[in-house]
């Protein structure tokens, strides 16, 4: 049966630009009707696929077209376990089987479809603040280590006192970490 929350999950995946299909070990009669009420298409899913199949099924997404795909698979049960595993990224429901718990890379201790949408959310988020703070640490180091350094001194007639380039070091590092901790607000 189709959760509750899987159309409100669904909406935000593909808001997302994500593209979302069914690959299901159940009759092909029950994942259809799955996927209509979802709004996916017939070409979108796969039913009655054993578990090699589905590493198989995953295999083929990642290879596909001239980039590879990035591939995430959200399962529950033992015969999902390969596949979780074969995925980019595994999320396991957290009342599924243990094997798929221990094989997933993201565990969704709610057992909501929502949390999916807010894991992906997550991650775009963390890699952003860590692009943010490689940029400011690698512009600090470029600008303020040559610097101190006195290379700029007899050309533009720039210098930076060490003691005072340490601070900032130390500043620099402050931060870093406070950009980190606004994820805390923003997530």
């Amino acid at each position: 049966t189709l959760r509750p929350e899987a159309k409100r999950t669904m909406t935000q995946l593909h808001e997302l630009g994500l593209e979302v299909r069914i690959l299901s070990g159940d009759r092909k009669e029950a994942a259809g009707a799955i996927a209509q009420q979802l709004g996916i298409k017939p070409t979108q899913v796969q039913a009655e696929v054993s578990p090699a199949g589905k590493v198989n099924a995953i295999a083929q997404l990642q290879q596909l077209q001239k980039t590879p795909k990035r591939v995430g698979f959200v399962g529950d049960g033992i015969n999902d376990a390969p596949a979780l595993a074969q995925a980019n990224v595994g999320i396991a429901l957290g009342s599924g089987t243990e094997v798929a718990i221990e094989t997933a890379d993201i565990i969704l201790i709610n057992n909501s479809l929502t949390d999916v949408t807010a894991a992906i959310l997550l991650g775009r988020k963390t890699f952003n603040k860590i692009r943010q703070n490689l940029t400011w640490a690698f512009g600090y180091n470029l600008i303020c280590i040559p610097l101190a350094a006195g290379i700029f001194l007899p050309t533009f007639g720039l210098s930076l006192n060490p003691g005072f380039a340490g601070g900032l070091m130390a500043l620099s590092s402050v931060t870093v970490v406070v950009n980190s901790l606004l994820l805390r607000l923003r997530a």
